[in-house]
């Protein structure tokens, strides 16, 4: 049995699974993929085990945790990880988006564009830098324009893959403002493409969703025209 698999006790047929995926670009679900105990531990008892596991990461990589600048370094990553980058993965923090009336009877679409977003790719762990942009068409109700940046944070601090944020996005603003009529397009950069890898430092990715009379085409150019986007 390999090093690998002896410290991290991963069956063999995993280990061969893994080195046939490699770094292929794999997708398995809409949902995040989540431990059923994922949240029986406190972000306290977290913040400690994740700081303890990245200082055994700098140690193996030959850095030096005496020096001054590295010395707080695993608390700083653990805290990060647990109270910010990826906050979103607890539901407790999930926004809540109080309906309104739609008084003023406004029954065009409505564009929230350029929302910037800054969120992690789950085969690497490296930054996914972007831009989403929003639409939807009242059934009756309208929510806060803060509540639409809201969820759009909130799915992206998570390990991410973009098209399973593209629809959490919309799948989550469907449900919140109880109509099929919502629109998502996401363009970003992806650090595991430009920092590594193939090294491209021009290149973005977009996708997108279209529910409802988003999904006729007149409705869905008209949506693009506001975006500039074709």
């Amino acid at each position: 049995m390999k090093l690998k698999e002896t410290l991290l006790n991963i069956p063999e047929d995993e280990n061969i699974k893994e080195q046939e995926i490699g770094d292929n670009h794999v997708g398995t679900s809409t949902d995040t993929p989540l431990r059923a105990d994922a949240f029986e531990k406190d972000d306290d008892l977290k913040i400690e085990l994740i700081e303890k596991h990245f200082k055994e990461i700098m140690l193996i990589l030959g850095l030096d945790l005496n020096d001054d600048s590295l010395q707080g370094t695993p608390h700083r990553v653990a805290k990060m990880y647990v109270k910010e980058i990826f906050s979103g993965l607890k539901p407790e923090n999930k926004p809540k988006a109080k309906l309104f009336a739609n008084k003023y009877k406004y029954n065009e679409m409505l564009v929230e564009k350029n929302i910037t977003f800054y969120s992690n790719c789950e085969h690497h762990f490296v930054p996914i830098v972007g831009k989403a942009h929003v639409a939807y068409i009242s059934n009756g109700y309208v929510i806060g324009l803060s509540k639409i940046n809201r969820i759009v944070q909130y799915f992206a601090k998570r390990p991410q893959v973009q098209e399973r944020l593209t629809i959490q996005i919309a799948t989550e603003l469907k449900k919140a403002l109880k109509t099929e009529d919502v629109a998502v397009v996401i363009d970003a950069a992806h650090m595991c493409v430009s920092s590594r890898g193939v090294q491209d430092v021009n290149s973005l990715t977009v996708t997108s969703y279209y529910g409802g009379k988003f999904a006729e085409e007149e409705k869905k150019k008209e949506f693009l025209d506001y975006l500039n986007l074709k």
